[in-house]
This record gives structure tokens, C-alpha cells and sequence, in this order.
């Protein structure tokens, strides 16, 4: 059950080409899943990929941990949700995934991005500015 609050929230539904022959969704399709909520929260608060990277800013992924739960099936809906802080010069992502209707946690991870400017690691204090009301 769903018992966090988030600062952006998702809801998506299992498509027929996600699910694998035991009609789960494959491990990998998750990561996708958590990769578009990261896009379309940027989006949201108005910092869209193609916007930064006109602008020479590209906050690039450097690790994942992930730990599956409870697995999705086919037509499942369900809902991708994120929490964002900071760690020196790493931006970290919670994200979850929770099952529909139920709210089992599908799955739960930590990701970390850096960021470049025009091809060169730094803090990322732009990118840090920018989601400042998110940062916890």
C-alpha cells in the first residue's frame, strides 16, 4: 500500500508488448517505466530534456538499484512515483511503482544522475536551482 508522499505521480497501464511469455512485465520494461516518469516530471516542472540539451545541459543516468516486489501483468494499471534529492554533485531519484487497485509496491528503486555542461561533468547547480522545490 501506497504510504509516502511524492512529488510527482504517474498513472500508466502494462502494455501487450512489455509482458513476457509468463505474461509479466519483464524486468528491463521497468526501467523504462521509471525512466519516462523522470522525463515527464522534468516536463512537468519545466525542464524538458530537448529544452536543456538546447541549452548544453544533459543530466546523464550513472547507477540504478532496483528491487522488484510484486510483479505486473498485462492491462494491469499502476501508478510511477518520485521523490528527488541531493548528494554532492548526484541528483538521486526514489522512485516506486505501485500496483493498481490494490497499491502492492511493484517495485522500488534509487537512481542517480550527474549532470554535464556542454560535454563537461559539474555540480549541477543549474539543474539544482531548477528543481529546488523538489529537492528534499
Amino acid at each position: 500500500m501506497k504510504t509516502k508522499t511524492y512529488a510527482f505521480e504517474m498513472p500508466m497501464r502494462v502494455r501487450d508488448y512489455e509482458v513476457d511469455c509468463q505474461g509479466i512485465v519483464n524486468n528491463a520494461i521497468y526501467l523504462h517505466y521509471m525512466e519516462h516518469t523522470r522525463h515527464e516530471f522534468c516536463r512537468s516542472a519545466g525542464c524538458s530534456f530537448p529544452e536543456m540539451h538546447s541549452r548544453g545541459i544533459d543530466p546523464v543516468l550513472r547507477s540504478v538499484k532496483i528491487e522488484y516486489r510484486h510483479s505486473l501483468g498485462l492491462g494491469q494499471d499502476f501508478i510511477s512515483c518520485i521523490n528527488m534529492r541531493r548528494s554532492g554533485a548526484k541528483f538521486i531519484f526514489d522512485q516506486d511503482i505501485y500496483a493498481l487497485p490494490g497499491g502492492e509496491l511493484a517495485a522500488t528503486a534509487e537512481v542517480a544522475v550527474v549532470c554535464t555542461e556542454n560535454g563537461r561533468l559539474t555540480r549541477g547547480d543549474v539543474l539544482a536551482e531548477a528543481f529546488s522545490d523538489y529537492l528534499k
